[in-house]
């Protein structure tokens, strides 16, 4: 017997599509949610009996909700960059006739994925198809999601701890080539005693940390890092003022966040030296490098296309569900601005903080 789509009360049921398929109706939505855990031969029979009983999975998978969740994990408050993330997602979802709904998460790396409360509202299929991970992420939400088979993309940069990107969907900012070219810039203006000043046990500033270092040792000079671990712009003061304090050789600090870069100006400020006279400063991320006098050179992120990717990516995951896993990285820009300078060979010694009155440290 066949059907006619939209045929009011005699449209056929998913409990008729069960019966002709010889399955459970649970089976019939989780292939109408394009579940991928489905074995494939019962997912074609299922398919074939919905084609003759004329029931178009893919058209009653999109009647139900139209809502993707973005969750902003491990965060007290969104951050100026994770906003710009969430503000592109939301315009790609709009422009997909999606909804966006943003809500935070709190949970512990250590918890094993099967005991993570995951928000109530994923577990109802009907409201929420798919999640976009922002904020800080552990590998344990991952596999949970993965686990409950509830489609999602991550911002790859911000997952800490050990696991495999290509298993998953993940947009990165590219960190690591930005601050490979920020070092690079600094060195080709004749810095030769370069910090990088950011917490790596976090793994934003690990990547930059990375990119740095290969410059460095690329150009044959010695990767100089601040071993302080604290809040951003406390970060920058607490190791500026050690760095000045130890008397350590210093003509540039890369900062690896512009919030820090303002702490590293605070303390550069204090100890009675100029910026850029005395010591170029460079930030990265460019969230906040206009308000800063001088002005910053930064390493320019996009985090608008961090967000509609992340976005595009989740929603090709629920209409393509057997898909391989896609990863993409976003390029950066280094903006140049007036916190650096040129070093001439004739001042290139003056520069170094020996050199400079430090009777404020």
């Amino acid at each position: 017997m066949k059907g006619k789509k939209g045929a009011g009360r005699n449209r056929p049921s998913f409990q008729d599509l069960a019966k002709l398929a010889k399955v459970s109706t649970a089976t019939v939505s989780r292939v109408a949610r394009g579940q991928i855990t489905v074995d494939p031969e019962i997912r074609a029979r299922v398919r074939k009996a919905a084609e003759d009983l004329g029931i178009d999975l893919e058209q009653r998978r999109h009647e139900r909700s139209t809502i993707i969740a973005f969750i902003l994990s491990n965060r007290d408050v969104l951050h100026s960059f994770q906003a710009r993330i969430l503000l592109g997602a939301e315009n790609y979802c709009s422009s997909q006739n999606k909804e966006l709904l943003f809500m935070s998460l709190r949970y512990s790396p250590s918890v094993p994925p099967k005991d993570l409360h995951l928000p109530q509202v994923l577990s109802q299929r009907s409201l929420v198809r798919a999640v976009i991970l922002g904020g800080t992420n552990s590998p344990n939400l991952l596999a949970a999601l993965r686990e409950q088979e509830i489609p999602f993309a991550v911002l790859g940069n911000n997952v800490i701890g050990k696991w495999d990107s290509t298993e998953y969907d993940a947009v990165y900012s590219d960190d690591i080539q930005g601050a490979f070219d920020l070092t690079n810039q600094l060195i080709a203006d004749g810095h030769r005693d370069i910090w990088f000043v950011g917490d790596v046990e976090l793994p934003w500033y690990a990547r930059c940390a990375q990119g740095y270092r290969h410059s460095m040792q690329q150009a044959g000079l010695q990767p100089r890092l601040s071993e302080i671990h604290s809040d951003d712009r406390q970060l920058g003061y607490l190791a500026m003022r050690s760095i000045l304090s130890r008397r350590e050789p210093v003509s540039a600090v890369f900062a690896g966040s512009d919030p820090i870069a303002r702490g590293v100006y605070d303390a550069t400020r204090q100890s009675g030296m100029r910026i850029p006279e005395d010591i170029s400063i460079a930030g990265f991320n460019d969230s906040e490098a206009t308000l800063m006098y001088p002005q910053l050179t930064s390493v320019r992120e996009f985090p608008e296309e961090l967000g509609r990717h992340l976005a595009e990516f989740v929603l090709r995951r629920v209409q393509e569900p057997d898909r391989d896993p896609q990863q993409l990285t976003i390029p950066t820009r280094v903006i140049v601005r007036d916190s650096t300078r040129v070093l001439s060979a004739a001042n290139f010694e003056q520069a170094r903080p020996e050199a400079v009155a430090l009777s404020k440290i």
